[in-house]
């Protein structure tokens, strides 16, 4: 490709790039929350172009292809899960490395700038089943909890397709942190909402709308129950000087080991996994 047609093909989405005005008040609600859904971060031009090599790497490197549905365990029905992305093509980089993300994500956690954990691909196949109850930093050997993901929907996400929900203020509460996702994650933290009065969150997803909720937030998603798949990227940022904390599970030594292999337990994770995404 030519500097000439690099520079046409950066101009022609220009919302990767452009700044998104977090307002103070949406500040304020994703910290009492957990979580937020803002409406208009991408455009449906920009969603369908990127779709197309997201989509065609998940399928091509999908570790369920041969598995059938009926074979597999909860969390195997649940989606497609693809890691690393941004280094399998360049297209998919582009929206991982998204400067108008990332600001988001700055924004959203009050930090001097982010880097990446790591992006997937997360497709809930048609017929595929219920997400468990959970909370990601569950798996992540992170030192603070100032970590984001923005799941960002590549098509609108009906409530038969199975769109993210979330336990309001699920953050504050000790819920699950010990559990991974399993069908016990699933039974045991919905008890423990019920008894602890938390509110779930559930709606559906407009064209173009992408929600960003902290490694602590309870979340789930219901059943595709649609003859379309649900095609969702998803970015992982965290705080720019977020250190890796002793591994406290076997999933957090998994994760240390994939995802930021050369960070030391008390050391910025600045592994070249772990690139700056966003500095103020």
């Amino acid at each position: 490709m030519s500097v000439g047609d690099s520079a046409a093909l950066s101009s022609a989405f220009p919302l990767l790039d452009e700044p998104y005005a977090v307002t103070a008040a949406q500040q304020e609600q994703f910290r009492e929350d957990g979580f937020i859904k803002l409406a208009g971060v991408f455009d449906a031009e920009t969603l369908a172009h990127f779709e197309r090599e997201i989509t065609a790497l998940t399928l091509a490197h999908n570790p369920l292809a041969d598995t059938a549905m009926d074979d597999r365990d909860t969390y195997a029905k649940a989606f497609i899960q693809v890691g690393n992305l941004w280094e399998k093509g360049a297209e998919a980089r582009r929206v991982t490395f998204s400067r108008r993300l990332g600001g988001i994500a700055t924004a959203l956690l009050g930090t001097r700038g982010v880097r990446l954990w790591h992006d997937q691909s997360l497709y809930k196949e048609p017929s595929g089943g219920f997400t468990p109850w959970h909370v990601d930093q569950q798996y992540w050997p992170m030192a603070s909890s100032l970590a984001v993901t923005a799941w960002i929907p590549l098509h609108a996400v009906p409530l038969e397709q199975g769109p993210l929900s979330f336990g309001r203020g699920s953050h504050r509460k000790r819920i699950g942190r010990d559990l991974a996702i399993s069908d016990e994650s699933e039974q045991l933290i919905r008890d423990a909402i019920r008894e602890q009065g938390v509110v779930e969150v559930t709606e559906p997803y407009a064209l173009g709308d992408v929600s960003f909720h902290l490694g602590w937030t309870l979340h789930r998603a219901g059943p595709n129950t649609t003859a379309r798949p649900r095609k969702v990227h998803t970015v992982i940022f965290m705080d720019i000087d977020m250190r890796l904390a002793e591994p406290k599970n076997p999933n957090q030594q998994l994760d240390h080991e994939k995802w930021t292999p050369s960070t030391g337990v008390g050391e910025i994770m600045d592994d070249r996994l772990n690139p700056v995404l966003f500095e103020v």
